[in-house]
Parts: C-alpha cells; sequence; structure tokens
C-alpha cells in the first residue's frame, strides 16, 4: 500500500488537495490495516484522513528549496521505467 504515496514536494505545478488526501488516505489505510474500515470505525477513520491531509498540507506549503522544481511527467516516465526493471514488464 505505501507505494502509493508519493512524494509531493517541488513538483511544478504544486501540489493539490487530491493529491495530499489520497496520500493520506494510504497512510492511514497503511496503518490501520483497513482498506476500507466497518461501519463502526468510518468516522475515525476519515476524521484521521482528514486531520493528516491537513497537516500534511501545512507541511508542503511550509517547506522550503533552492533546487529546480521537478517535472510531473519526468517523473512518472522514471518511476515508470524503474517499474519495467524491477518487474521485468
Amino acid at each position: 500500500m505505501c507505494r502509493n504515496i508519493k512524494t509531493l514536494f517541488n513538483f511544478d505545478p504544486p501540489v493539490t488537495d487530491d493529491e495530499v488526501h489520497a496520500a493520506s488516505l494510504q497512510f492511514v489505510r497503511k496503518i490501520t490495516g483497513f482498506n476500507k474500515p466497518s461501519k463502526t470505525n468510518e468516522r475515525s477513520f476519515m476524521a484521521a484522513v482528514d486531520e493528516i491531509a491537513k497537516v500534511s498540507s501545512r507541511l508542503l506549503h511550509s517547506l522550503e528549496t533552492s533546487a529546480p522544481s521537478r517535472n510531473r511527467e519526468e517523473e512518472a516516465a522514471k518511476a515508470k521505467a524503474r517499474g519495467a526493471i524491477r518487474f521485468g514488464a
């Protein structure tokens, strides 16, 4: 599951709220072991996702770097090439 959490800092265009939410959801899934929580745990699960998304968004917007912004398409192509080598596809 954690492989779905992507680096979100220092990209052009900047990270979106949907990307932060998706990473937060994957994080909560990983630490709880739930892919989908039961009805009993759903409220707590989603509250945790929302809190982590808020904190993550604040963090990403507060970070600074002098490195040039990375290109999303180039990074995706690199990841695809690594996957092809790793999985032989």
